[in-house]
């Protein structure tokens, strides 16, 4: 399972929960503001770094681009490009955003 946040960590719950009800072998995508919790020193890193541990973690280039922060990714998470970002989507039987 394919799943999508697109919520910044310190706005809404949407990646605490995404966590907590994603699988061994499922991949999450952070886009838009979600991908500020791929980044070192924010809050949600801990949580992140042990979700590596039994999931993919892939973040959209483009929008930390945008937000300035793709200097800042955390060691091991995969950054896609809009074609990767469509790829994952064709890559997974099954697709869950998180709002």
């Amino acid at each position: 399972m394919l799943h999508i946040v697109n919520k910044s960590p310190s706005e809404r719950n949407a990646l605490e929960s995404c966590l907590r009800f994603g699988r061994s072998g499922s991949a999450v995508l952070l886009i838009e503001d979600g991908v500020y919790a791929v980044t070192r020193g924010n809050a949600a890193e801990p949580k992140v770094r042990e979700a590596m541990r039994q999931m993919q973690v892939y973040a959209l280039r483009p929008d930390l681009e945008a937000r300035g922060m793709y200097d800042a990714v955390i060691d091991g998470v995969r950054l896609v490009d809009y074609g990767g970002f469509v790829d994952l989507v064709a890559e997974h039987h099954t697709v869950q955003s998180w709002l």
